[in-house]
């Protein structure tokens, strides 16, 4: 992802030191040409490009003297160029065969010079490079060579400083040799070496309650000592980093209405599509508005108490007391502290668009004295949108702003599609002339003043430069209050299936994009597609994105399928925990209690306190029953292991290891053992525990194969045979060591031995 340069940041300058190979004049530097040293795009003569495509290509690049490397910087010609560079890693390092990971991105195929920030620091230190390789790995054009135009470095040379870093950076890599080298020494046994080694340069292996566990494990065999140290390591929090690494699971529930006090069912909204939701967190209560049932666009506001998990309809007809008519694909927002819930836009069928109908109502309900008010009877009259459906509102509580992005305008007598109300088959056979439809640009309303303003234009389709924004329906906005920026995601526009992903900083009104959507990788980023819906969590840093109308372009239709997406705001990575390509009617039938069925047109939110989403209704999207709308009510809660279950992890671990001994030694304690200590740290409600826990009993029968845990005498004395030796002694060491490398995965790594070997550094 381009990005803006750190506003200290200088060039830095550098010359041509190797490069893998080159084609025709064009070389990365000539005697009278500088080439990629200068930024000349109207010249297709200035320029690197290699003979071939074939790996491995590269360009090494060496700095006038060792500097901090921020950013990397590609000028681009003219025009469009097939052999633009699609994809490439940089690496950097003091020399120019010792070099690390910089960075892995790719270019657009355009005109526009792009940007991007590199790794600098190592174990939270900044650290200098001297030379700088860039690895070109795909090509716009996949049959061509690659080419590279303008290259421009910045960061700082500054030798005061530099000095410091290159210093800090030789003295790191020292000490994590020794390092490499303690553990060996200590997984081998060798313990003249590595006690001599660690008193010689006073370096420490890992934590001392690591070493502590080492000793009671490795050295004493002290089991019962070992789980009591795992279990105040849990305590202490730190088995939390390595939590927040682990993948969510999806845990779908069915939510049942409370029947409360009457005999009867339990009241609860009834099917619907396009209708809207928002969360009270501090109240734990849901509230539900309007809506499509299939039939007719819906008036009624419901609220959902969490706690009690009781439905109360506070209005059948909100219209009917002050409050906005029937509706579906509007938007909704609540302000949590003053409790009160905003809504705007709504669809209209074609025969109901003349001039009176379509002016852009706006409402507002507060929540404590149970009363709606008319802010506006027009908001676009004010300077606001005109009458939208299919757009997106999000509030800034603490500025009290409401923001409204996207949408189609709508305009007398012509036909156009919501998604909310109309059926798959409808909207396929849209026939709409593309260049009559209209779309909203980007609003704040202020709600102290009652006033809006316009932020951005829609650019028509026709981007012109990186703060423009592209006005789509169906697509999802977020409202980051920690880093006050709008997240806005997917869409369509006219009959183009949006994937970019942008920010837009309300504080300082610009636009950076994350994805421009030409990522052709769908397995690792949300498939094409409107309707589906997002939340965010600001405390953790997390979008979440639930699918749903998705294009499928090598199959060229839609189609709904259910998918999971979490996107880490701070890592700049979007990970699928939850996928089921199921569209079978039988399968859904028998997993109706399980997880909902494939759908769009829904909603989606999230208690940010609790950690727990709520989904309700929806279109299934079945072109047989174009008018099926559902009514059913789950909760969602992204799952991770918990401390007590790392914990239970570890103590199983232990506990089999224990086992494994016992049965070398005494099969008469370990079956004992077995049968109580073992026993009651497996989860009988784990299936795969409870098999491999079965299977334990048979290796008491079995003949011990000392080799199975990977011990080898490493140098057997000369009289011995060829064949590989072990000693139980080995064994028992080797084993225990292999368990505690099992164990010290859990501890954040700052803390370990390690992750490498030292043997791994010889080639083969």
């Amino acid at each position: 992802m381009a990005e803006a340069p750190p506003d200290d940041c200088r060039p830095l300058k550098y010359s041509i030191h190797k490069f893998s190979t080159f084609s025709s004049n064009y070389v990365p530097e000539l005697k009278y040409f500088r080439n990629i040293l200068e930024d000349k795009p109207s010249n297709q003569g200035s320029r690197w490009s290699s003979d071939s495509n074939n790996p491995p290509q590269y360009l090494i690049l060496k700095l006038d003297r060792p500097a901090i490397l921020r950013t990397i910087k590609f000028g681009k010609y003219e025009k469009t160029h097939v052999c633009n560079i699609k994809k490439f890693r940089v690496y950097g390092g003091l020399s120019d065969e010792n070099m690390i990971l910089l960075l892995e991105s790719g270019l657009k195929n355009d005109t526009v010079p792009e940007t991007f920030l590199v790794k600098y620091t190592v174990a939270g230190h900044q650290f200098p490079v001297r030379f700088v390789k860039i690895v070109p790995l795909q090509s716009w054009g996949s049959t061509f060579n690659f080419s590279i135009w303008h290259v421009a470095l910045g960061g700082f040379d500054e030798w005061t400083m530099v000095q410091k870093c290159i210093n800090w950076y030789t003295t790191y890599r020292e000490r994590e040799a020794i390092r490499l080298c303690l553990k060996h020494f200590r997984q081998h046994n060798y313990t003249e070496a590595f006690e001599s080694l660690e008193k010689r340069t006073r370096v420490t292996l890992e934590d001392p309650r690591l070493t502590r566990l080492h000793k009671m494990l490795v050295d004493q065999g002290d089991f019962d000592g070992c789980e009591q140290l795992i279990g105040e390591a849990a305590e202490e929090g730190l088995f939390q980093q390595y939590i927040r690494q682990q993948e969510y699971k999806p845990q779908w529930t069915p939510i049942i209405p409370n029947p409360g006090g009457s005999s009867g069912p339990p009241p609860r909204p009834g099917m619907r599509g396009g209708h809207q939701m928002c969360i009270d967190t501090n109240t734990q209560t849901i509230y539900l508005f309007g809506g499509w049932d299939g039939m007719q666009d819906l008036s009624d506001l419901w609220s959902y108490h969490i706690s009690s998990q009781e439905w109360t309809c506070i209005t059948r007809d909100t219209h009917a007391e002050g409050g906005p008519s029937a509706r579906s694909c509007h938007k909704m927002c609540l302000d949590p502290e003053r409790r009160q819930i905003f809504t705007l836009g709504r669809y209209l069928d074609s025969a109901l668009r003349i001039p009176d109908n379509l002016k852009s109502d706006f409402y507002m309900y507060d929540i404590e004295n149970n009363k709606w008010t008319q802010v506006t009877e027009d908001t676009a009259s004010l300077g606001g949108p005109k009458l939208i459906f299919d757009h997106q509102m999000v509030m800034d509580v603490e500025k009290r702003i409401i923001y409204v992005f996207g949408g189609r305008v709508l305009t007398p007598s012509r036909w156009e599609g919501c998604v909310g109300g109309l059926g798959l088959d409808e909207l396929r056979t849209n026939n709409y002339t593309p260049s009559e439809a209209i779309f909203s640009g980007l609003y704040a309303y202020h709600v102290s003043t009652n006033t809006w303003t316009k932020l951005r234009d829609d650019c028509s389709g026709n981007s012109t430069g990186p703060q423009d924004i592209k006005s789509r329906i169906g697509h999802s906005m977020l409202f980051h209050s920690g880093s006050r920026q709008l997240f806005i995601l997917a869409g369509q526009r006219i009959k183009e299936y949006l994937t970019d992903f942008f920010m837009y900083n309300i504080d300082t009104d610009t636009v950076t994009y994350i994805s421009d959507g030409t990522r052709k990788d769908s397995s690792s980023v949300p498939a094409a597609g409107f309707t589906q819906k997002a939340t965010i969590d600001p405390h953790l840093n997390q979008i979440h994105v639930l699918s749903g109308l998705s294009k499928d372009k090598d199959k060229r239709d839609e189609n709904v399928r259910n998918s999971f997406w979490v996107y880490d705001i701070s890592q700049n990575k979007w990970s699928c925990i939850y996928r089921n390509e199921q569209t079978g009617e039988s399968y859904w039938s028998k997993m109706q209690h399980v997880e909902p069925c494939p759908r769009f047109a829904h909603q989606l939110v999230y208690d940010d306190v609790n950690k727990v989403h709520y989904l309700f209704g929806g279109n299934p999207g079945k072109a047989s029953l174009p008018k099926m709308r559902l009514d059913d009510f789950w909760s969602l809660r992204l799952c991770r292991p918990s401390t007590q279950q790392l914990y239970q992890t570890c103590v199983l671990l232990i506990r089999k290891h224990r086992f494994s001994e016992l049965a070398r030694e005494n099969s008469v304690m370990a079956l004992k053992y077995l049968q109580t200590r073992l026993h009651s740290a497996v989860d009988h409600s784990d299936p795969q525990q409870v098999q491999e826990f079965q299977a334990l009993a048979t290796t008491l029968f079995q003949p011990q194969d000392d080799t199975s845990v990977g011990y080898v005498q490493a140098f057997p004395d000369d009289d011995s045979s060829s064949t590989p030796t072990t000693t139980d002694l080995g064994w028992r060491h080797t084993a225990r060591s292999m368990l505690f490398d099992q164990l010290t995965q859990f501890f954040p790594e700052h803390m370990t031995q390690p992750r490498g070997n030292l043997v791994d550094l010889i080639p083969y």
